[in-house]
């Protein structure tokens, strides 16, 4: 236990008492406070605050997906008042706004940072001014450039490989040609970097054809209107590469608008990644080909590296890499469907 917790214990009650608040915003980043669960009962017994483990979660919308929706809820779930803790979310999708959070949170104590990071740079000086407060920090759900002395552990999603299984799956098809237009997610962030780093080594590397490649920013509207101003342009293409379920999504809904057929056997390959239960039940219907898993539940994970950090002891492996695959649609069954939709 590091010297910062000792002091917070003994520091008094009407003190520990004073430091519980939070707010929230609608502007798109945003903090909130959850010490009262709105699953917790009236007639329960209060949890002692000085015995409460002091978390910041730092993560993206919980809107932007059915995935960070997925993570936002499991990680919801974990770190409550009845499971030992007190917990704090703030939510950004853009870099800055979660570095300001995180020096709020290391001003106000936490004892853990959790960090999800919109962009994989500019981490550092922040991280350092975690560690020379005492505060550990673990990263959840996505990588950053940064020096593996600065955080505690990682669990993360191996994204390069998510999008090296998606383009291999892609090559496997022989298809008679590859004009592919492909949908990016927030640029910088890990997942970018993984799924559209490995379509595009293939796709110089064989000669495929990048008809459109632009950012929809992980959302369904914005991916409706880049194909829809595809198709409006006349530009021919056979694939529809989309680094999440919510912009395949919305790529579909323009390949409906113009009667244009997609799935298996059909005018358009549809890829998308994250296995929400209604795009898989897409595969099952055969009206979409792939899609790349995407684990959201990280919080048994991370609470496993809080209980050995705060036994005293070290973690033996700081990068936890989630198990993940790829669907087919010509494979997949209702089990899968079942046991991996989020």
């Amino acid at each position: 236990m590091n010297v910062k917790k000792v002091l917070s214990i003994a520091a008094s009650s009407l003190l520990i008492a004073a430091m519980s608040a939070g707010c929230s915003s609608s502007n798109g980043s945003s903090s909130e406070s959850t010490n009262n669960n709105s699953n917790e009962s009236s007639s329960a017994a209060p949890a002692s605050t000085d015995k409460l483990i002091k978390v910041g979660i730092i993560n993206n919308d919980p809107n932007e997906s059915g995935y960070r929706t997925a993570n936002d809820k499991d990680l919801k779930a974990a770190f409550t008042k009845e499971n030992g803790y007190d917990a704090s979310f703030a939510y950004s999708l853009k870099n800055d706004e979660q570095i300001t959070h995180a020096q709020k949170f290391i001003q106000d104590e936490v004892d853990y940072l959790l960090l999800s990071a919109a962009d994989t740079a500019g981490w550092d000086s922040v991280l350092k001014d975690a560690q020379a407060a005492g505060v550990e920090v673990i990263l959840f759900d996505r990588t950053i450039d940064a020096d593996e002395s600065l955080y505690a552990a990682s669990i993360v999603s191996d994204m390069a490989k998510e999008g090296q299984t998606a383009v291999d799956w892609l090559k496997s098809q022989d298809l008679p040609s590859y004009d592919i237009i492909h949908l990016q997610g927030v640029m910088g962030s890990a997942a970018q970097k993984g799924r559209s780093g490995a379509l595009d080594d293939t796709a110089k590397e064989l000669g495929w054809n990048i008809v459109t490649q632009q950012t929809a920013e992980w959302n369904a509207e914005k991916a409706q209107q880049i194909v829809q101003s595809a198709i409006d342009s006349g530009k021919e293409f056979n694939v529809i590469y989309a680094e999440n379920d919510d912009m395949a999504k919305g790529a579909v809904a323009a390949l409906d608008k113009a009667n244009i057929s997609h799935g298996v056997g059909k005018d358009v390959v549809v890829m998308g990644f994250d296995c929400n239960k209604w795009a898989l039940e897409e595969l099952l219907a055969q009206n979409w080909n792939y899609d790349g898993q995407c684990n959201p539940f990280q919080s048994s994970y991370i609470k496993d590296i809080i209980d050995t950090l705060e036994s005293g002891g070290t973690v033996a492996n700081k990068t936890i890499i989630m198990d993940e695959k790829g669907f087919d649609a010509s494979t997949i069954t209702q089990e899968d469907v079942d046991n991996f939709g989020i």
